[in-house]
């Protein structure tokens, strides 16, 4: 399901590199696409997909923590803790963030298989991002919830008989939503947040620039060494 990405000692890309991260997938399909599940038939949101489509937005969805993982790597861990501004999440955030999302996501697919039409309670993001402790948590823990949740689902919903994707329940803010918008959404919720990460990263890089190395002639001590061996041959 996922390439194997070579592990390659941590550099700091410039911000073109990083941006060119963010494309994947065989046909060059960007990850930040418009989602096509717009229509609403019977009340439900969705269930407009075909059933390539929803093969290659599996695929996407499977992929999306490589590709996270990919992106991190290329990231100073320096600048993890940066925030643009105050109310916006550091990169340390989102990926706890990302992992929360990831359980809750991973009980409510399951809700849409097993037990449809019942209602469900939303899943508050600001409010678990502020009361549940971000700064002291692992984020190598939580982006290995990320990758084994993200593997577990997938692999659960490549073996759905075709009925079960018009499964839908009530959600409690958006009304009844199926199991194919559900997987729309959460297939782009990873791209949406690694274009967050990349902004934070050009934000960081405005202030903080790679320093260039110093010259053999600007180093402590190489003009007084200098001097003294012009000394000696005078």
């Amino acid at each position: 399901m996922t390439e194997k990405v070579r592990r390659n000692s941590p550099r700091h890309w410039n911000k073109h590199e990083i941006s060119s991260l963010i494309h994947i997938g065989a046909s060059s399909k960007t990850v930040f696409r418009t989602s096509k599940l717009s229509n609403k038939a019977n009340g439900v949101l969705g269930d407009c997909m075909t059933r390539d489509e929803r093969r290659q937005m599996l695929e996407s969805f499977g992929r999306s923590p490589a590709l996270l993982a990919t992106v991190l790597r290329q990231l100073p861990k320096k600048m993890w803790l940066y925030k643009p501004t105050p109310p916006r999440w550091s990169i340390h955030e989102i990926i706890l963030h990302l992992a929360d999302s990831e359980a809750s996501s991973y009980v409510l697919c399951r809700h849409l298989i097993a037990e449809p039409d019942r209602a469900v309670a939303k899943f508050d993001a600001a409010r678990w991002a502020s009361t549940l402790g971000y700064f002291h948590q692992s984020t190598r823990e939580a982006l290995e919830i990320i990758r084994r949740l993200r593997r577990m689902t997938y692999g659960l919903l490549v073996t759905l008989p075709e009925p079960v994707w018009l499964h839908a329940l009530e959600h409690s803010t958006e009304g009844k939503i199926s199991l194919e918008t559900w997987m729309d959404r959460q297939e782009r919720h990873i791209p949406h947040h690694i274009e967050q990460m990349k902004q934070n990263y050009e934000a960081w890089f405005r202030t903080h620039p790679p320093r260039k190395p110093a010259s053999r002639s600007s180093r402590p001590g190489a003009q007084s060494r200098v001097m003294s061996l012009s000394a000696e041959l005078c």
